[in-house]
């Protein structure tokens, strides 16, 4: 597995592999405003997010983050090396949330490049990656496809 540095500009069309795959340097401590902040402003409401004395008696004790906060976080996390260099993003497509993430959760990402495939235009190629997401303790809690038109290092590698 490779641990890419920190942000870089080496990741061009050409540099994603079919098979290999990445561990994102950042990681993130979800903190209360995180969930908060973006679950208020997408309007979900739901009691599990917010409610701290209705959650004692859910089977998972405490609040929950909500799961379109946890994908943000995890395909922010990987952008880092995924997205530097995209021009557009194609799509997302077979997302899973695995398990339950609670505020004070650190998340890591890991990308694995699935497909690389020539673009109608000559200057980008379409990168399919599946993202991955853990927890602190190394539990599973999100995978998710996405599909990226990259830019050729060919074509704008001088820019």
């Amino acid at each position: 597995m490779q641990l890419n540095p920190l942000t870089e500009r080496d990741n061009y069309f050409e540099d994603f592999v079919p098979g290999s795959v990445i561990r994102h340097v950042r990681s993130k401590t979800l903190e209360p405003l995180d969930q908060v902040l973006i679950t208020n402003l997408v309007m979900n409401t739901a009691s599990g997010h917010f409610d701290e004395e209705v959650m004692k008696s859910h089977p998972a004790g405490k609040r929950l983050s909500f799961g379109g906060v946890n994908i943000a976080m995890f395909i922010g996390l990987a952008s880092q090396d995924t997205a530097e260099n995209a021009i557009t993003e194609l799509g997302m497509d077979k997302i899973r949330l695995q398990g339950p993430v609670f505020h004070g959760d650190t998340l890591t990402a890991y990308t694995e490049v699935l497909e690389v495939q020539p673009a109608e235009r000559d200057d980008a190629g379409i990168v399919r990656f599946k993202h991955y997401g853990t927890k602190q303790d190394g539990s599973l809690v999100f995978e998710g496809e996405r599909t990226v038109l990259i830019k050729r290092r060919s074509h704008w590698g001088s820019r």
